[in-house]
């Protein structure tokens, strides 16, 4: 029997800006009931097992995305199954600086992607960063720390930029004022 009712509540509701609040507690509710998946084999091919999102093998076991939308550049896109579901994740970047800081620390952690599990080596196309939660993930990890998870995610990566882009001004100023002293 499947159960979707959590037995544990783990919700560490952080302090949020009252712009991202809305937004974080919408993919909040939104992820918590799209991780109610199942093992289920593939009725195609006998004795596997393949999520079924990335396989589309079946459509009836795939059910309809859920796109939330903070604003044009600011998006979370999640993609349901019957036995998986793919999260994918698109980072606010304002100017070209924090296009190429965001790009580059997305391809850093995407080429680590074994080590975090659940973490796709491809976005999938117009998003940053994807994830992929099989039933045998939810097996293994508890549904609301892994919610937790994706939504400090996703707060911590803004924060990260903005600061790594902060550093890199920082040091731009120094050169500059390094070689404008030496006239």
């Amino acid at each position: 029997v499947l159960s979707c009712a959590p037995f544990h509540h783990y919700h560490h509701h952080q302090t949020m800006s009252t712009a991202l609040g809305p937004y974080i507690e919408t993919i909040r509710k939104s992820l918590t009931a799209a991780l109610c998946i199942q093992n289920h084999a593939s009725q195609i091919v006998e004795r596997h097992n393949k999520p079924e999102i990335e396989a589309q093998q079946s459509k009836e076991l795939v059910l309809n995305p859920m796109h939330i939308r903070r604003d044009e550049d600011e998006a979370v896109l999640i993609e349901p199954s019957i036995n998986s579901v793919r999260i994918s994740i698109l980072f606010s970047k304002n100017g070209a600086i924090e296009h190429i800081i965001a790009d580059r620390f997305m391809h850093f952690l995407m080429q680590r992607a074994e080590e975090f599990h659940i973490m796709r080596r491809k976005p999938v196309e117009g998003y940053d960063i994807s994830f992929l939660v099989t039933n045998f993930h939810m097996e293994a990890m508890f549904r609301d720390k892994l919610v937790d998870l994706m939504l400090n995610f996703i707060q911590d990566i803004g924060r990260e930029i903005n600061s790594m882009k902060l550093q890199q001004n920082m040091r731009a100023r120094a050169v500059v004022t390094t070689f404008l002293s030496e006239f």
